[in-house]
């Protein structure tokens, strides 16, 4: 599906590229996703469009299957350094999956009347799903990335952006999405 429109406000958030996570095994290029959302974020800074930049930090509390977490290398949760931070970006960083949850995202995006949100990152069923099922939900405009995303599993990826990502907001691949914003 394509892009309908561009809002007056929008912001893209980029998810997790972080040491500790685009060196797991994915089913993607790291470094495609890195480059891609680098450049994506120089055309969204020249059109004034918010940066969001996000990083995850520890985990959620709770029990689950996976047992306890061992505590991450020092610098699991440092930005890569191929993907610029500019002093404008808004860095938020996270214990959950989703960008949303005890952070001060939403408050952020609604000071600057944000109503449309571009989406790109890893892992594509957790952190990228996650953030756009709760801005789906908050009621703004989500637009996936999805050729700028990777999962470890390539099923789980598959199965976010074929059977969930249509339900949450619209789809566009790279190209067709600099190509809008550059009109």
């Amino acid at each position: 599906m394509a892009l309908t429109q561009l809002d007056q406000h929008a912001a893209l958030i980029i998810i997790d590229l972080q040491k500790g996570i685009v060196s797991l095994p994915l089913a993607h290029s790291a470094r495609d996703i890195v480059t891609k959302s680098d450049t994506l974020a120089k055309v969204c800074r020249q059109k004034n469009i918010s940066v969001v930049i996000v990083n995850v930090t520890g985990f959620a509390k709770g029990r689950n299957d996976m047992g306890e977490h061992s505590p991450p290398p020092a610098d699991w949760a440092n930005l890569v350094p191929e993907l610029t931070v500019e002093s404008q970006d808004k860095l938020i960083s996270k214990q959950t999956w989703g960008a949303f949850t005890n952070t001060d995202l939403d408050q952020y995006l609604k000071q600057n009347n944000i109503t449309q949100l571009f989406i790109c990152g890893i892992a594509t069923s957790m952190g990228v799903e996650s953030t756009a099922r709760f801005a789906s939900e908050l009621g703004y405009n989500v637009v996936l990335i999805t050729d700028v995303m990777s999962d470890m599993n390539e099923n789980s990826h598959d199965n976010s952006i074929k059977n969930i990502f249509p339900k949450l907001g619209e789809t566009v691949k790279y190209e067709e999405f600099l190509t809008l914003l550059n009109h």
